[in-house]
């Protein structure tokens, strides 16, 4: 990338966050309310938390369900889509399938998911990962299937089989496709985690903030920890794209 360029996308950055935080100012000194707090209480309040290592233990914990169901739903919905995407009469069956469930909210099977997973991590990881990875395998599947049929002939041609083909054709090509999904589902995956983690739990993100601080109208606590969830999506999604420049630097305009 451009130094320049990234130089100045920094400063737009920063330059955002700092026109939020005057915004924000300014109304919590127009409300003058304890619902809007100022964000140097807020930040405080972040720091305060961050050092008696409470909030630091549901970060953690939300990190850990949200990188998880990233790294299922990848590995599953990758090996998925290429399938799909390289064999056209496996394209012809799965495509009604896809396209009649993948509308459907996938959160309207959270009590389904509870009752047979349970109220533990293993029922909030499913969850997540059943939305990313329909999001997965269709950009992993078109991005296969837009690879040329030039291209296919002439690694065919060379005595190249079904392994080489994936591991050298078809998985470059889906790896645009994949971090484009996962970078589109991040705030999704983070809006659910957020609902999964409000009940049936005592750790998360989700929990500190509805239960631990909405339920005590501490407010500056519950700012906190919309800030935390904030910074753990941008935290993912910078990693995502960071990781999508590394491995696709053939794809770099």
């Amino acid at each position: 990338m451009n130094p320049r360029r990234t130089y100045i996308a920094i400063l737009g950055q920063i330059g955002t966050l700092g026109v939020f935080i005057s915004l924000w100012y300014l109304a919590s000194s127009l409300l003058n309310s304890n619902v809007l707090p100022d964000p140097i209480s807020v930040f405080h309040t972040l720091f305060q938390e961050l050092t008696n290592g409470l909030l630091v233990d549901h970060i953690m914990i939300s990190s850990y369900r949200v990188i998880i169901s990233i790294v299922i739903s990848a590995f599953i919905g990758t090996s998925v889509g290429i399938a799909i995407g390289m064999n056209q009469r496996a394209y012809s069956i799965s495509a009604p399938v896809i396209y009649l469930t993948y509308p459907i909210p996938k959160i309207v099977f959270l009590p389904l998911v509870l009752l047979f997973l349970g109220l533990g991590d293993a029922s909030k990881i499913f969850l997540i990962s059943l939305i990313l990875f329909f999001q997965v395998v269709l950009l992993v599947r078109d991005n296969v299937r837009g690879v040329s049929p030039e291209l296919i002939l002439s690694v065919k041609s060379l005595g190249a089989g079904t392994l080489t083909m994936i591991t050298r054709v078809y998985f470059p090509a889906a790896l645009p496709g994949l971090f484009s999904a996962l970078r589109i589902s991040t705030g999704v995956a983070i809006a659910v985690l957020f609902f999964v983690e409000s009940f049936g739990t005592h750790e998360g993100l989700g929990y500190y903030i509805l239960i631990e601080s909405w339920g005590r109208l501490a407010y500056e606590e519950l700012y906190a920890g919309v800030l935390s969830m904030a910074a753990l999506g941008l935290t993912i999604y910078y990693l995502l794209d960071a990781s999508e420049r590394y491995f696709c630097k053939w794809n770099q305009r």
